[in-house]
């Protein structure tokens, strides 16, 4: 028994996998493609995909927020989890990188569940905020530049509805979070992990899984 949260090594990462991870095989197709890509390591983990499909199912969400789309794995992975009339509002700069994940979408079935937006995040949110769209969402993802999370966090925050759900990768940063901040990534993402813990808004949850989760509750 242990009273704090395993290291996992690569056997028992493998058995996790083994016995828990259902993957879509499109999910698979993409995960294998963007395998070999200069970037590779900014997609999510297949275990972190499931178990943010889960979390849009249990909370029922419809209409989800993603800020930071890469190839598209995380944006399919959670529009198979949603309702036939579900949509997520992907944000992200770059076509070549989304250009990969599109005819994943397609083969899946669920393209039409996904609007992608390609230009910067905080001209995507100010405008959904601005047509009225406040307290509209149920659901949102924030995976992009480090230095811009605490601005995503704040419009997905006024975005999302009371009892919506933000997830927030990459809180743990390789473990630099907890060592003296020598790069301006490091310390956004520092001091946005400390602004959570003290913000009365949200209820919250630091989960050590992949990269580490920020999972905040919007009261």
């Amino acid at each position: 028994m242990s009273n704090r949260t395993l290291n996992l090594t690569d056997p028992l990462y493998q058995y996790v996998l083994e016995v828990s991870l259902r993957e879509h095989p499109a999910l698979a197709a993409l995960r294998k493609v963007t395998h070999d890509h200069p970037y590779a390591s900014m997609q999510i983990s297949p275990e972190q995909g499931q178990f943010m499909a889960l979390l849009v199912q249990l909370i029922g969400a419809r209409r989800t927020l993603e800020i930071g789309v890469f190839t598209g794995y995380s944006s399919l992975a959670v529009a198979l989890a949603l309702p036939p009339d579900g949509r997520v509002v992907a944000c992200d700069v770059s076509r070549e990188y989304t250009d990969i994940g599109r005819p994943y979408w397609e083969q899946a079935g669920v393209a039409h569940k996904i609007d992608l937006r390609l230009a910067p995040a905080l001209e995507t949110l100010d405008g959904l905020i601005g047509d009225g769209h406040a307290g509209g969402f149920d659901f949102a993802f924030i995976d992009a530049d480090k230095v811009g999370y605490d601005a995503y966090y704040e419009r997905c925050l006024t975005l999302l509805r009371p009892g919506g759900l933000i997830a927030i990768d990459n809180v743990l940063w390789g473990g630099r979070v907890a060592l003296p901040a020598e790069d301006a990534d490091t310390a956004a993402i520092q001091a946005l992990n400390r602004k959570l813990h003290q913000d009365q808004r949200i209820d919250l949850s630091l989960l050590p899984i992949s990269d580490g989760v920020t999972l905040a509750c919007k009261r």
